[in-house]
């Protein structure tokens, strides 16, 4: 019986998957900006609540895991930013990160958020909300025109 569940689980566990491991995303701010200026992209902040935000959570599957947005993916420096209410899931330096660019690029606190930044750390564009429709043509549009 052990052998029959340690032989089914990891396909229990596919699915099961986070945003930021199914593409790469980088979860510190000043590491983006660098590889920002080294490949000239611009940085996608993605601010969400992983742990209670339902729209952030329809939109991790309806947008960040799809082949449409794993390829425009490729002309961004993708940056990752939680906001958990179980702050457990975060060590207290990469909490007191977040909460820090939460303050200065995501001011009204609006989850999810999509904000663009070029390599010296510029908010260029920010696109909020999730109408939870399945309908991402808008963010397309907006990770299309914000690309370099």
């Amino acid at each position: 019986m052990k052998l029959l569940l340690f032989l089914i689980l990891p396909f229990c566990l596919i699915g099961q998957t986070d945003v930021s491991t199914s593409i790469e995303w980088l979860k510190d701010y000043d590491e983006a900006l660098i590889i920002s200026k080294k490949e000239n992209k611009n940085v996608l902040v993605y601010f969400t609540g992983s742990d209670w935000c339902p729209p952030c959570k329809m939109l991790k599957r309806d947008l960040f895991d799809t082949d449409e947005f794993s390829e425009v993916s490729k002309s961004y420096v993708l940056l990752y930013i939680d906001i958990p209410r179980n702050r457990d899931l975060l060590s207290e330096t990469q909490w007191n990160h977040n909460q820090d660019l939460l303050k200065r690029l995501n001011k009204k606190g609006v989850f999810p958020m999509l904000t663009v930044l070029n390599e010296k750390g510029k908010m260029l564009d920010e696109y909020s909300g999730y109408g939870m429709t399945g309908e991402i043509s808008y963010h397309l549009k907006f990770l299309k025109k914000n690309k370099k």
